[in-house]
């Protein structure tokens, strides 16, 4: 019998992302303590900028959206703030957090360290690009190291994929 195998991977659906971010603008647009305070959201390319007049008011912003991604099923893994300190630029103070796509080199050598030490004997993991693909010849060892990876906590969004 051939093995069984499936790609760990992080994706984010951009279409969802994008709707949070305008979910969360009409929210912050129509809120009574944003009223007149220059504060926004706004979604380009790979950034998503939250700016207000105070530290705050933009960490409010914030919460609003990780409301809206989590309503939305978009894990909030996905989203990297930085050091989460609005900075300040004139009278406005600003923060951007970009979308992580892809397991970094560091989060895939993890994974395949977990699988190694903890998972099932006849499981393979290898790295391949920003996804590790995983392999073996029982379909029951795959569900296990899907679990064992579920229970972890990780710095990413994973998601299992091409299950065969």
């Amino acid at each position: 019998m051939a093995d069984s195998s499936f790609d760990i991977v992080s994706k984010v659906d951009r279409q969802e992302v994008d709707n949070a971010v305008n979910q969360a603008a009409k929210e912050v647009a129509q809120r009574y303590d944003f009223r007149g305070v220059d504060a926004e959201i706004t979604f380009k390319g790979d950034t998503v900028t939250m700016q207000a007049n105070t530290p705050e008011r933009v960490m409010a912003i914030v919460d609003v959206l990780r409301s809206k991604l989590t309503k939305r099923g978009v894990s909030l893994k996905a989203l990297d703030l930085g050091d989460k300190e609005p900075k300040a630029s004139g009278k406005i103070y600003v923060l951007a957090g970009a979308l992580r796509e892809g397991l970094s080199q560091e989060i895939a050598k993890k994974i395949t360290k977990i699988i190694r030490d903890e998972g099932p004997k006849g499981v393979k993991a290898q790295i391949q690009g920003d996804e590790v693909r995983c392999s073996s010849k029982s379909r029951d060892d795959l569900q296990t190291v899907i679990a064992l990876l579920k229970g972890k906590d990780l710095d990413a969004a994973l998601q299992f994929v091409n299950y065969r």
